[in-house]
């Protein structure tokens, strides 16, 4: 029984084999070609993601040594430094992009962010400035938010907060961006609106947290509104409370706000210790 379906197989055998002569050398080497391509995008992908920065800078290094022109190798260079936080080098990288031949208006929105990072403003509104109106993407009206207001125009910005809004894959950062903004200029309700609507898409959003209890505060409201909290969490927002009241003079509550922090946490809270130390000195 076993000889017709050794057989078989190998007659199955000779037609691939057939099949591959049929396509000759130079397709074979095409095949190994986008092989290879697509491996080297996936090391690219894992380098930009989950590798330690170190390690992506150093791998896309020895990729441009090889293949200095390749724009993918030269913008994964300016990705990883970013991301090490070498934001100085990144700008001078990020040039070398925007001027490559195969640039793209993604490119230059990339520049403005690592301006924003180094906080070059006027070089930020000058490069999104360059970029076509055509031009939609998430990361760009967001940008252009934060440029609108480091220059305090806050009409332009809640416009482009809200195109950001439109189009943000996860909106929680963009509401507690918007919150922020609004809490800079002295508009607490408003904000505490948008720190508490980025909560809910992201109960794990601790900045979102802090910011909502300072905004509380700025009305010398100094209870922790309801939400989810750890034991940690709950400590570090009581220091945040507490320091908030003693600013704005209420530093009776500010004390018992601080000691119920070190109460609260469960390890040694040696930031809500110091400030009572100090408020008792």
């Amino acid at each position: 029984m076993r000889q017709p379906i050794l057989i078989a197989l190998l007659c199955g055998g000779a037609v691939v084999l057939s099949g591959c002569d049929q396509f000759g050398q130079t397709d074979v080497s095409r095949a190994i070609a986008e092989s290879e391509l697509d491996e080297s995008g996936s090391i690219r992908e894992i380098m930009l993601t989950v590798a330690e920065p170190r390690e992506a800078t150093a791998y896309f290094q020895r990729q441009m040594e090889q293949e200095p022109d390749n724009i993918e190798h030269i913008r994964g260079f300016g990705k990883s430094l970013v991301r090490g936080g070498r934001q100085a080098e990144a700008v001078l990288v990020w040039q070398k992009v925007v001027a490559h031949p195969d640039a793209e208006h993604a490119d230059s929105v990339a520049l403005a962010d690592v301006y924003i990072r180094t906080s070059d403003w006027a070089s930020a509104r000058a490069t999104l400035d360059s970029v076509p109106p055509t031009y939609e993407s998430f990361t760009r009206y967001r940008l252009e938010a934060m440029v609108a207001d480091s220059a305090q125009q806050w009409e332009r910005a809640d416009s482009f907060y809200e195109t950001a809004l439109g189009l943000a894959p996860k909106p929680a950062g963009v509401l507690n961006n918007w919150g922020y903004s609004k809490l800079t200029r002295g508009d607490s309700d408003a904000a505490e609106r948008l720190f508490t609507e980025a909560i809910t898409h992201n109960p794990d959003m601790f900045t979102a947290k802090n910011n909502l209890v300072l905004a509380r505060a700025a009305r010398r409201d100094y209870r922790l509104p309801v939400m989810p909290l750890d034991q940690e969490e709950r400590a570090r927002l009581l220091h945040t409370a507490g320091i908030a009241a003693v600013r704005q003079g209420d530093v009776d509550i500010g004390r018992n706000l601080l000691q119920d922090a070190i109460d609260t946490h469960p390890r040694h809270f040696e930031a809500a210790k110091n400030a009572l130390a100090a408020l008792d000195a």
